[in-house]
């Protein structure tokens, strides 16, 4: 085997066509096989490449999943950031919270999360994942109903956290340029369809009360 056979990161996104940090995340998962250099530096042949982008429906569907996996990262990250370090403490909703109530508003948003990924990435799962979105849109009634919350300020506290969800898809389209993956629209369709029966669960909820 020459030395032409190997190709570096880069090298493989470009015969793959995608960005090198799906080709990163599809080595990580032990997807796609790949050694490494003595300097840690990974190296893919070219053969292994061929042979995984032979399928172009079944490439299309790992770009979605890996597409998918970024944006959950991104969130994972924002998410720590807006549940634990003060990110409510101006809103006027989140100051009539007591200290119980704030903690299971933590909770739930975290399930919310877990929800969005799995969402996200096991589509066959679709009508179990969108019965437990109305749950947590329930839920979200029932948290604002003990804290004497008004409908307006029970669905202003979901749609804060539902904001940061739609801000981490625009800002990275913006990162990825050209060179992101094609399939955000579909992304984007799919977690407005989820949080949007959350919303209207939430509503629902709330219209059911005497």
């Amino acid at each position: 085997m020459t030395e032409n056979d190997w190709l570096n990161l880069s090298e493989a996104a470009e015969v793959l066509g995608v960005h090198p940090a799906t080709v990163r995340a599809w080595s990580d998962r032990g997807d796609l096989p790949t050694q490494r250099t003595a300097g840690g530096h990974r190296r893919f042949r070219r053969a292994d490449l061929e042979t995984w982008g032979a399928g172009a429906g079944k490439l299309q569907e790992r770009r979605q999943l890996t597409s998918a996996q970024l944006v959950v990262q991104n969130m994972l990250g924002r998410a720590r950031l807006e549940l634990t370090e003060g990110a409510f403490n101006d809103e006027t909703w989140y100051q009539l919270l007591d200290e119980t109530a704030k903690k299971e508003l933590r909770e739930i948003g975290r399930r919310l999360l877990q929800l969005v990924v799995a969402y996200l990435t096991e589509p066959t799962q679709e009508a179990t994942l969108l019965r437990q979105a109305q749950q947590i849109g329930r839920d979200y009634q029932a948290l604002g109903q003990q804290q004497g919350l008004s409908l307006a300020e029970t669905t202003r506290a979901y749609l804060h956290f539902r904001e940061f969800l739609s801000q981490t898809i625009y800002d990275m389209l913006v990162a990825a340029g050209t060179q992101g993956p094609t399939d955000w629209g579909e992304l984007r369709r799919r977690i407005i369809l989820l949080t949007n029966d959350i919303l209207l669960a939430l509503i629902d909820a709330h219209e059911q009360q005497p």
